[in-house]
């Protein structure tokens, strides 16, 4: 069933383009050359854009990624959805007004507020300190020193932006990222297959008995490799069933406790119809399943999951965190009109 936006207003884009004096040509070279500074897949032309401010087509998650860059307007503001609550966003106007810390280039500024998307997820955390180990070692980052280890656990759902607030911390810290998928996935399907099943397939029994609990011990072993030679981490995988045990998530923390490693847990959550646009524009084999029979998988979530113990949350419904991430990156790179 084709999904609807209800709040979309599609105008906005126009009245936006035409408040910076740019023309259909012009917007388009601007959202390419953000789309090569972010890795954002999208060919713009005038065509596309016309059709995107005329309103006969929505446009995709990377091209409202660049729109928000080019206007330095968050998704509400360009009327693409309605506000998340103690969002500003007001969508009746087209006033599209460079944020201040724009206007300052304040790269510090521009990291921390990419950074205050994380909350305390329980009373036991410090959010601030989390965010302000993450600023330190961005500094210590780009003057070329170092410092260690720390351990941080980024999980959530298929589609709910954990690997894209990983990458960002990765960039900002210089710590190595190791995914789930990227390290095992060749394996996995090889392994499914020699033990009788579909090399995609990771809804069935065979898969979470089998296969889920190697794939899982690889990644974690890897971690352990580069905390033993001090080397600070960030792991990018699910987490789903780690993070719902709490003896599991009490070991790893005694683990790194004995080894006198920091742990940050973060859970990155999402809503159903974002995580779906995400999962279907990625056009991953391993998806499949989950598109096949959305409200089947959709029902075997606990979408109030929180890990057990000490942890941070991460609010990217809609794409909130995300945006964020976009805005303190392209502050960091010098990106601009």
């Amino acid at each position: 069933m084709a999904r609807r936006h209800p709040d979309w207003k599609p105008e906005l884009l126009r009245k936006h383009r035409e408040e910076v004096g740019l023309t259909l040509e012009d917007t388009g070279e601007k959202l390419r050359e953000i789309a090569e500074r972010h890795g954002f897949n999208i060919a713009a032309n005038f065509q596309t854009i016309w059709g995107h401010e005329k309103g006969s087509v929505y446009p995709g998650p990377h091209y409202r990624r660049a729109y928000c860059r080019l206007y330095r307007c968050n998704e509400a503001q360009l009327g693409f959805r309605g506000a998340l609550p103690g969002e500003d966003a007001p969508v009746a106007s087209a006033a599209a007004t460079i944020p201040a810390i724009r206007e300052s280039n304040d790269q510090p500024q521009a990291v921390r507020q990419a950074l205050s998307s994380i909350r305390e997820g329980t009373d036991d955390v410090d959010g601030e300190a989390l965010r302000s180990r993450v600023v330190e070692a961005w500094r210590r980052h780009t003057a070329g020193s170092t410092e260690g280890p720390t351990v941080v656990l980024v999980g959530g759902f298929a589609g709910s932006g954990k690997s894209e607030f990983a990458k960002f911390l990765g960039g900002l810290t210089g710590w190595p990222i190791l995914d789930k998928d990227s390290l095992t996935r060749p394996l996995v399907d090889q392994l499914l297959i020699a033990l009788g099943g579909e090399a995609h397939d990771r809804s069935s029994q065979l898969y979470r008995e089998k296969v889920r609990p190697l794939e899982y011990r690889c990644l974690m072993e890897a971690a352990w490799d580069n905390v033993d030679c001090g080397i600070s981490t960030i792991l990018d995988a699910p987490f789903v069933s780690e993070f719902s045990q709490a003896d599991w998530m009490q070991r790893f923390q005694n683990r790194c406790r004995s080894k006198r490693v920091s742990v940050a847990t973060i859970w990155v959550e999402c809503d159903p119809e974002s995580m779906r646009e995400y999962i279907e524009f990625r056009g991953a084999a391993r998806d499949a399943w989950k598109m096949e029979a959305w409200e089947d998988y959709l029902a075997t979530l606990d979408l109030k999951l929180r890990p057990q113990g000490p942890h941070f949350v991460v609010d990217n419904r809609l794409g909130a965190a995300v945006a964020l991430v976009d805005e303190a990156r392209d502050v960091l790179s010098g990106g601009g009109l």
